[in-house]
């Protein structure tokens, strides 16, 4: 869905900058691995209450800017990582991803399927250590929502049983099994989940954030069993009907829309954070978009474009508000949308230290050779009162449900829906709604947090752009890594590379 013409410019330099982003990035692991040190089928179970504690540690992966997040992010038309100067060229990993370009050697591309399938074995083995029920209802909950990704990413999901020996090759589930295999974990993780209130635990497994993956799940069906994988989709009825049943189910454990959208993503508790990350923090979303002189002082990276910008209304919420300059620590930033002249936290504008000009975000970016001011940056987390990393959250459960009940044909409804959504976050009313609307306002709701991707696919957009800027349709799903491909003969690559 990127409109965008580049020049194509080649930089080897890698940016100081670039490297000091990756500070917080998980080492490469191997795919597949096992506890067992021998070739034979020997497991020996481990302490489940060890190994669920440093599964949801694991969860951690999710917040870096690179890996799982960069797939789902760069390739949309919400972000941009512009090369400025040497900084940010990495030998082109970030570009590729934008121009969707990749190939199956790209470094995030392997690093997203190795730390999503060790994180799925890691579940096996505490499934397979005599966990308490409640142990094992959470350890298939995060078996699920690591294999989801797994299979919305690449099509086909390897999978290793314990009692494998490590010369043995894991099987290999279509996009289809792996589906059935997904519900099926959830639905028998359901009973034996706590039923969570909003702003209790949200760092743990809950019958709301497994409700809440089932929506999804179904929502997405079309695309997961679809036998051409970029379409076109045919939205089953019985399956939007299962979308709402499980949306209404999130509700009915008391989560609501808040009246403040960016409370959403402060530490003062909210009553739609369904699901977070408690391992690690939220920093590397403004790292890695504020500028070198701002405070606190980012990496300059990433931007979203001016078309996706336009989207919000003057008095939607989510578009943001300015920074405050008045004296506290970290209010010369403001949140949402930043653009035009930033100031200190005293409320000076800001020299940019490389350029000695007023630093002054513009709508205008290229994908390379962007100057420092180039592009519109992105504050959900605002490093004042930044919460837990948000995993899920209720206003994608409420327009996965809106979406169901338009596809299902009931429009009006829908639209009722989304205007409930809209006037919680300041938005005018809409007086119809077409499949073009709702699409907005699944971005406006949920930019920036990591699954632009996915609707982007469902809708049709990911794909489109004009002349030589459509898509080949195989890029709907990334390449099984080279490096997996050699490691095990049982997986074929994708259709296209």
């Amino acid at each position: 869905m990127k409109n965008k013409h580049f020049p194509k410019v080649l930089f080897t330099s890698i940016s100081f900058f670039a490297l000091t982003a990756c500070t917080d990035l998980v080492v490469p692991e191997k795919d597949s691995s096992v506890r067992a040190s021998s070739g034979d089928a020997t497991f020996t179970p481990g302490n489940p209450t060890e190994l669920l504690a440093s599964a949801y540690v694991d969860l951690g992966t999710y917040t870096d800017q690179a890996g799982i997040y960069a797939l789902g992010e760069h390739t949309s038309a919400e972000m941009i990582p512009p090369t400025r100067g040497v900084d940010w060229g990495d030998n082109g990993v970030w570009r590729t991803l934008d121009a969707h370009t990749w190939d199956a050697s790209h470094t995030y591309i392997r690093d997203a399927w190795n730390n999503l399938n060790q994180r799925v074995y890691k579940t096996n083995e505490i499934i397979a250590s005599s966990p308490s029920a409640s142990q094992l209802a959470q350890a298939k909950f995060l078996r699920a929502f690591n294999m989801y990704h797994v299979m919305d990413y690449f099509g086909q999901v390897p999978f290793r049983e314990v009692t494998q020996g490590v010369n043995e090759f894991p099987k290999i589930l279509s996009r289809s099994e792996a589906f059935d295999f997904i519900v099926k974990d959830l639905e028998e993780a359901l009973p034996g989940l706590s039923d969570l209130k909003p702003n209790v635990t949200p760092g743990v497994a809950s019958k709301a954030a497994a409700n809440a993956l089932l929506a999804k799940l179904y929502l997405n069906k079309a695309v997961f069993k679809s036998s051409t994988p970029a379409g076109p989709y045919t939205f089953d009825k019985a399956d939007m009907d299962k979308v709402i049943a499980y949306a209404n189910a999130v509700t009915a454990s008391g989560y609501a829309l808040e009246s403040s959208y960016f409370k959403n993503f402060a530490n003062a508790g909210s009553s739609e954070v369904i699901f977070v990350s408690n391992e690690g923090t939220a920093q590397n979303r403004w790292f890695m978009t504020l500028h070198y002189n701002q405070n606190p002082s980012g990496w300059n990276g990433f931007t979203t474009l001016a078309d996706f910008y336009d989207k919000f209304e003057t008095g939607d919420q989510r578009k943001g508000s300015p920074a405050l300059g008045n004296g506290k620590e970290f209010s010369g930033i403001g949140r949402g949308f930043l653009i035009g002249t930033q100031i200190d936290d005293s409320g000076k504008p800001i020299v940019d230290t490389r350029t000695q000009k007023v630093l002054s975000f513009t709508r205008d970016v290229p994908l390379a050779g962007a100057a420092t001011d180039k592009g519109i940056r992105v504050i959900k987390y605002h490093p004042s009162d930044a919460g837990k990393y948000i995993l899920t959250r209720l206003g994608e459960v409420v327009l996965a449900k809106a979406e169901a009940l338009f596809r299902s044909g009931n429009a009006a409804s829908a639209l009722t829906l989304v205007n409930e959504l809209r006037t919680a976050r300041g938005a005018k009313a809409l007086t119809s709604l077409t499949e073009q609307a709702l699409f907005d306002e699944i971005g406006r709701e949920t930019y920036w947090e990591g699954g632009a991707r996915t609707y982007e696919i469902r809708f049709g957009k990911f794909l489109t752009g004009t002349g030589a800027e459509k898509k080949d349709a195989h890029l709907v799903l990334f390449p099984i890594p080279s490096s997996a491909i050699v490691s095990n003969p049982n997986l074929k690559q994708n259709a296209g590379y």
